[in-house]
């Protein structure tokens, strides 16, 4: 007999901007196409703080009562490190406030899900992560180390074995030797452990004098430079899921609206369509224009004729000036 999938928590970041729309559609879209998820939906929110020139909280009624219609969590927590200075780091700050010891995975929140999250076999004692990933970081400057001394560098800064992380199958230099996520999902076990070894890492890659990043542009980088290191401190890796769930037939992180029409597949933009039409969600997404013109007045069903999604121009700034060109980009 089969052993049952272990039960876990999700966890986004909710904020007062655009991620408060994307979070709704995330719940919405969570709720559509996983009905049978017996976990916890955490949607994280910052609060107001030091680190914030403008409070980040969520106070739209309508949108906290959809979310709350949709079973989703409001966690507040604290940014002690980051804030304002560097959104992304809410995606670390977040994890101290989860559930300590249970199961968790993140995802940005401009992330569909659509198909059932029960069928994608996690291992939560081996953490990994987004691998729709382009060799964004680092970029080797004239002088300095390769990609190689790079990372070699901060494996060591970290006491971590920077041998077994290699794939060497790809050649010395090449980024896809290298362990490199996108950071728009990681799982583990404990959020906490987690958090805090992410916090470390990050805060230490960020201040401390380490001469091969010398000409390194660490914003926005930063999360994806440290998710590796914490990844492989805990035994994960590349090879810790299936192909074609996550980034695939289970979720899609769509990043922004016009590519989203562009790019992902019929299902996608169904799912996306049919979970932002019920009145108790619609009426909270009109306030959010991209949304309210491509996806609720269609309109991104222009951008959607442009496009032939088996043969998409190969640099993702292509598709983005024919967008533009016609008048249709939105962010």
């Amino acid at each position: 007999m089969q052993a049952s999938a272990p039960k876990f928590n999700i966890v986004i970041i909710g904020q007062n901007n655009r991620l408060q729309y994307e979070a709704l559609l995330f719940a919405a879209s969570l709720h559509h196409s996983s009905p049978d998820f017996d976990g916890r939906l955490f949607v994280a929110v910052p609060q107001a703080g030091p680190r914030w020139p403008r409070d980040p909280s969520l106070h739209d009624e309508d949108l906290l009562k959809a979310l709350r219609q949709l079973d989703a969590e409001i966690l507040p927590f604290e940014n002690r490190v980051f804030g304002a200075s560097y959104p992304y780091g809410n995606k670390i700050e977040a994890l101290m406030a989860l559930p300590e010891g249970e199961p968790f995975v993140f995802f940005d929140s401009d992330t569909l899900i659509t198909g059932d999250l029960n069928s994608v076999p996690f291992d939560f004692d081996r953490p990994s992560a987004s691998l729709r990933v382009e060799g964004t970081w680092p970029k080797p400057t004239l002088y300095g180390p390769g990609l190689h001394g790079i990372w070699e560098a901060l494996y060591h800064k970290f006491g971590l074995d920077f041998d077994s992380s290699q794939d060497t199958t790809q050649p010395v230099d090449y980024w896809r030797r290298y362990l490199y996520f996108n950071a728009g999902f990681f799982f583990y076990s404990c959020p906490r452990k987690f958090g805090e070894r992410f916090l470390d890492f990050a805060r230490a890659i960020r201040d401390d004098e380490i001469p091969e990043l010398a000409g390194q542009n660490l914003n926005p980088w930063l999360d994806q430079a440290a998710l590796p290191l914490v990844i492989h401190s805990f035994g994960g890796g590349r090879d810790a899921l299936p192909c074609g769930l996550l980034d695939g037939t289970v979720s899609c992180h769509y990043r922004l609206f016009p590519l989203l029409y562009a790019r992902e597949s019929d299902h996608v933009v169904e799912v996306l369509e049919t979970v932002a039409a019920p009145n108790r969600v619609k009426k909270v997404l009109k306030a959010y224009d991209p949304i309210k013109k491509l996806v609720l007045q269609r309109k991104g069903h222009k951008i959607r004729d442009m496009f032939d999604r088996d043969n998409l121009p190969k640099r993702e700034q292509a598709i983005r000036n024919q967008i533009r060109n016609k008048g249709l980009w939105m962010r």
